[in-house]
């Protein structure tokens, strides 16, 4: 299949981005991928049981508009603006190669951690359950997501935004340098 177009560069996304966040603050909205699980437990009637669910759910519904555009955007760029796997530094490709990971600069994501059969596994399943449970209560705890609080925190210049963010890197560093390597 010949691809349409090649990847927006810099210049184009982040002003995107930037104009974007400009008028959901003009708008009185805040921009965040976990508060539309929150969203949708409430509406599927989760403020039944726990008090974080009740609250008024039409007034977020705008933002599930967000995780449709996410979800066809991913699509449309898979199908249509990629030509190639993105290529990674020769240097990674050793480390991950030690660790038994193979398909680097071959897929987009690796398909020793993210393919059906490794997720069926009984070790799949378990990392999948931990960091679900690990990322929903990091984004709980520190009241938002990495999209919130970098994109929307950020551009409205809230310090725990900023925090947060600097958290985000740390926990992520900490996941690639020391747990990962302990996984696989």
């Amino acid at each position: 299949m010949e691809y349409l177009y090649s990847p927006w560069p810099w210049y184009v996304a982040g002003p995107l981005i930037a104009g974007t966040m400009l008028l959901l603050t003009l708008m009185g909205k805040k921009f965040g991928m976990s508060s539309n699980l929150r969203t949708l437990c409430s509406i599927g009637g989760a403020g039944r049981f726990v008090d974080f669910f009740r609250f008024d759910w039409k007034k977020d519904q705008w933002n599930l508009w967000i995780v449709v555009g996410v979800i066809a955007g991913g699509f449309v760029a898979l199908q249509f603006l990629s030509p190639e796997a993105p290529q990674i530094n020769e240097d990674v490709v050793e480390q991950l190669e030690t660790l038994g990971i193979h398909s680097t600069n071959t897929s987009f994501v690796p398909t020793e951690l993210f393919s059906l059969d490794a997720l069926l596994t009984l070790k799949g399943f378990l990392i999948i359950l931990v960091a679900g449970f690990l990322v929903g209560f990091g984004a709980r705890y520190a009241g938002g997501c990495t999209s919130g609080h970098a994109i929307s925190g950020l551009s409205n210049f809230q310090v725990p935004s900023l925090i947060a963010v600097v958290g985000f890197f740390i926990g992520g560093l900490v996941m690639v340098h020391l747990i990962f390597p302990l996984l696989f």
